[in-house]
């Protein structure tokens, strides 16, 4: 991954941080007005304070930490991240960080300044997250930069009524007639009032200038694998009910179209025509050369046809239930799916439960289960054939996007099937051990994920693209997509649950400026057939002192980005190579640190406060799935955990490298939230390791995706009979879910919680490989990974 990944991979830590109150609903990102009516960039970098403005901040970012002394490094509460070292009135513009971040929230003048301090540059991007607010604009001009092409902004410096300076190429532009006047307070003359100007995320309505063609209708395409195994899991007797359920709830309107695909040996499509009284079956047979028997009624208008569609996936279940065939068609069924959508696009989600084993793109077995545990390497983890690819690839061309569902305990090379959705901008799920009877939990979490899926906000034939101050370059991208040009994203479809990242080099001295800003332009089509443009913008302060760049590391950010780098080296390289790379993140940044900024000669491994929680996050990285050697791991599974730091947004990639873990049957009022009249308890945050659990206790770990709720056997009946409903632990129910213990989980966490798990003999292993400071069989614990880093700092 080129040198950078000797860059350090900084942690969740954020002495910094100020922050709201965990637990608090963000605040809507609105502008507050300037000062001074018209700024200039001079005026702007003035009104910027350096951190010797504010001393306490840069003391206590930088306070030297032993970490080989201090074994409390976890704050109380779970840690937002650092604000940027910017006034008051800019502070309140900026972008929100759940939104965009940077690895580095003060940013290096020059490369130089970076190199020294070893740490990457880059920005997390979660650009079509759910919002409850959002500004959305409807005008006639949309004020653009004539030179780059950046959407004017909170950042922007107004010389006069009728002249504004551009905030990342600094061309001076003219400020249209519309543009005088302000549709919020009905006034003119006042073109820094504008929303465009007083807000860092806004909506535009696309003029007809943004569309290559009318903007198309939702459509929907399921492809479903239909052969014994997967009839037999279980899976699509939910996925009928699941989607009959949610038909009413998919986004889209009047011209929403919906079509169905099913599959083993051969391939079926269904006439849903609303002149038929029933759904026709059409086989197709020849899957060497798969043609569409017709044309008409295959993608029918789900509105018109809803009672056909009723009907079909009432009886679908029933028509497969007795089948014998073991055969999996997949790749002529994607064939078939892309002919049947190239006239509109769409998206298309596919249901797959083995490997697949007929015509194009079929796979043979690649893993070997004796090799699981070796330290060795891991061999493919790249794709077998790249049918899939080059499928896809046309998809995206063609604006579908395919998402994979996964469901199958058996090896189905996941590394080649997903480059499907990699390409097309499409999600993938993956349930290892899904069947009805022998693990129901894990088809509830399916049809949860299911409905979620459906029913979540999409945008259709979308791009993006992201701009930054004159001086910084984009160089690699990291996610699902594919890049069009140098640094236009492709993305067939766009939903609200994924993540980008990007890794930056600065190319040019930015010795001129004390602001450098950074913006993401999505371009895409609502469900409703709106062309619209969601804009992101970001500011940050230019630094000339490498005090001043450890100060303002974002560990969280550091991380996410540097475990999207590894993966990258894992399957261009090695993974033996991209676990020494990240070991050396660690090792570089400290041991700059210790030579540059802190003068201390005392022994032990000292760091700033600021990344206090580096070698934390990088040892429980290494031992995620994706990354680790010496332990039994599917190849399907450390793909799927490789898909997922690739395409998860910042916050959900670290509540899986480093969960949330609570003591909850020993909370008080103290501290705690006042929201709506009501007391919510703020459990302090635990270390991850066992020497923080006990009998007695009751623990609650937040993975992100899932629950475990750790009841310890001699945990007070009180407790379990208040919050489980149960008399005594040995009476709960392996797997239970009561209303009590989601609303009293709701009200203390105040987020929605998924699938809890009971403390019994097989939830115990998978909740004590999150421990990830413990030592396990073939890791090291963390204070013996301190030891390591020590050691590997004074060669």
């Amino acid at each position: 991954i080129s040198p950078i990944l000797r860059l350090p991979t900084c942690p969740n830590s954020q002495s910094i941080s100020r922050g709201r109150s965990p637990g608090q609903t963000p605040p809507p990102h609105t502008a507050g007005t300037t000062k001074l009516p018209f700024p200039n960039m001079s005026q702007l970098s003035a009104a910027l304070g350096g951190l010797s403005g504010v001393p306490e901040l840069e003391v206590e970012a930088l306070r030297p930490v032993n970490l080989l002394q201090e074994r409390n490094l976890l704050p109380h509460r779970p840690l937002d991240a650092p604000e940027p070292n910017l006034s008051a009135d800019l502070k309140k513009a900026n972008c929100s960080p759940d939104t965009f971040r940077c690895t580095l929230t003060n940013i290096p003048q020059t490369q130089a300044l970076l190199n020294k301090a070893r740490l990457p540059l880059g920005l997390l991007l979660h650009p079509f997250r759910d919002l409850t607010q959002l500004p959305v604009i409807t005008s006639n001009t949309i004020v653009r930069c004539r030179s780059c092409r950046t959407y004017i902004n909170p950042f922007v410096s107004f010389l006069d009524q009728r002249r504004w300076k551009c905030n990342l190429c600094y061309r001076v532009n003219d400020v249209p007639d519309e543009f005088m006047y302000n549709p919020v307070t009905r006034s003119y003359g006042e073109p820094h009032k504008r929303p465009e100007v007083q807000n860092s995320t806004v909506e535009f309505i696309a003029s007809s200038d943004y569309m290559l063609r009318p903007p198309q209708p939702a459509v929907y395409l399921f492809v479903l694998d239909v052969s014994h195994n997967a009839v037999e899991g279980g899976y699509l007797n939910v996925f009928c009910h699941t989607l009959l359920e949610n038909l009413d709830k998919m986004p889209g309107d009047t011209r929403t179209r919906v079509g169905f695909i099913t599959f083993n040996s051969t391939i079926h499509f269904y006439n849903l025509n609303e002149s038929l009284s029933q759904p026709q079956m059409l086989v197709v047979s020849d899957i060497d050369d798969i043609f569409i028997p017709t044309h008409d009624s295959l993608l029918v208008n789900l509105k018109e046809s809803r009672a056909l569609v009723r009907v079909l996936l009432t009886s679908l279940h029933s028509m497969f239930s007795q089948t014998r065939e073991t055969h999996s068609a997949l790749g002529p069924a994607l064939q078939a799916a892309y002919k049947l959508m190239s006239p509109t696009g769409g998206r298309v989600s596919v249901f797959q439960t083995q490997l697949p084993t007929l015509g194009a793109g079929l796979l043979q077995s690649r893993e070997d289960p004796n090799q699981r545990s070796s330290t060795k390497g891991v061999q493919h983890l790249g794709p077998a054939t790249d049918f899939y690819k080059k499928l896809a690839l046309d998809c995206s061309g063609q604006q579908i996007g395919v998402d994979l569902f996964l469901l199958s305990s058996q090896y189905s090379d996941l590394a080649s099937l997903a480059c499907m959705s990699k390409f097309s901008a499409g999600s993938i799920f993956y349930y290892p051990s899904l069947h009805h009877v022998h693990n129901p939990a894990q088809l509830d979490k399916f049809q949860k994920d299911l409905e979620r899926y459906l029913t979540r906000k999409i945008g259709f034939e979308a791009v993006m693209r992201i701009r930054c101050t004159k001086g910084l370059s984009i160089h690699t991208f990291h996610g699902n997509f594919f890049v069009r040009s140098t640094d236009l994203l492709s993305l067939a479809n766009i939903n609200p649950d994924s993540g980008f990242a990007v890794q930056m080099s600065i190319e040019e001295s930015l010795a001129d400026t004390s602001l450098a800003c950074f913006q993401s332009a999505l371009l895409y089509t609502s469900s409703k057939g709106k062309r619209r443009i969601r804009v992101h913008t970001l500011c940050l302060p230019v630094v000339s002192q490498l005090s001043d760049v450890y100060a303002g590391a974002d560990v969280q950010a550091i991380t996410c980005l540097l475990a999207n780098m590894a993966i990258d080296r894992s399957i261009s390289s090695s993974l033996s190579d991209a676990r020494d790379a990240l070991v050396n993140a660690v090792v570089d940044s400290l041991s700059a640190y210790k030579n540059t900024v802190s003068n201390i000669q005392q022994s032990g491994l000292i760091a700033p406060a600021a990344l206090c929680l580096f070698p934390l996050y990088v040892l429980a990285l290494l031992k995620q799935k994706a990354l680790r050697t010496g332990t039994s791991t599917k190849l399907d599974e450390r793909v799927f955990a490789m898909c997922e730091f690739k395409s998860q947004p910042l916050q959900q990639i670290m509540r899986t490298v480093h969960p949330d873990l609570y003591r909850l049957d020993t909370m008080s009022d103290q501290g705690a939230l006042h929201l709506n009249d009501c007391i919510v308890p703020q459990p302090h945050l635990l270390h991850l390791t066992a020497e923080k659990l006990t009998r007695e206790g009751a623990f609650l770990m937040d993975c992100g995706s899932v629950f475990y709720l750790w009841i310890g056997k001699c945990c007070n009946d009180m407790f379990i009979r208040d919050v489980l409903g149960c008399p005594n632990h040995a009476s709960i129910p392996p797997n239970m879910v009561s209303e009590t213990m989601l609303s009293f989980l709701f009200h203390m966490l105040i987020h929605f919680i998924t699938s809890p798990y009971r403390d019994d003999a097989t939830a115990k292993t998978s909740f004590f490989q999150h421990l990830v400071e413990d030592r396990s069989e073939s890791a090291l614990s963390y204070y013996e990974f301190l030891l390591h880093i020590q050691q590997q700092m004074s060669k």
